[in-house]
């Protein structure tokens, strides 16, 4: 079966919208990543929301409200997508303190685990 878009799409947008809200400021995680973390919407498959959710999640960044962190959405090699705006997700990304060594963030050392995960930035973090 194929989707374009999920079945109820303002619904779906919406979750991943509550979930990338509480991404903390110098963390980033991936389409993929946010897309596990959520339910698929009824009537998907499983294995058709593996295929088709990181997708999903990213038409939803590509249309959040003001107030959606989206530059802490990232591919799933670290990378910032080519399209317009990249340039400015790296310099607002960066801002956060998340450093690039040749284009790409380490997931190790940046990487949002979810909801739940110690928030707070570390004493060595914040030099």
């Amino acid at each position: 079966m194929q989707f374009t878009s999920p079945p109820n799409q303002q619904a779906y947008y919406e979750q991943v919208w509550d979930l990338v809200r509480q991404i903390p400021r110098g963390k980033v995680a991936a389409y993929g990543h946010i897309a596990q973390m959520l339910p698929p919407p009824n009537g998907v498959e499983i294995e058709a929301y593996k295929a088709f959710g990181p997708r999903w999640v990213g038409g939803a960044m590509a249309n959040c409200p003001d107030g959606v962190p989206w530059q802490r959405v990232i591919n799933s090699q670290g990378k910032i997508s080519e399209r317009a705006g990249a340039e400015r997700q790296r310099l607002m990304l960066e801002e956060e303190g998340i450093v690039f060594v040749k284009d790409k963030v380490d997931f190790k050392k940046y990487g949002w685990k979810g909801p739940g995960e110690e928030d707070g930035p570390t004493q060595e973090s914040l030099f």
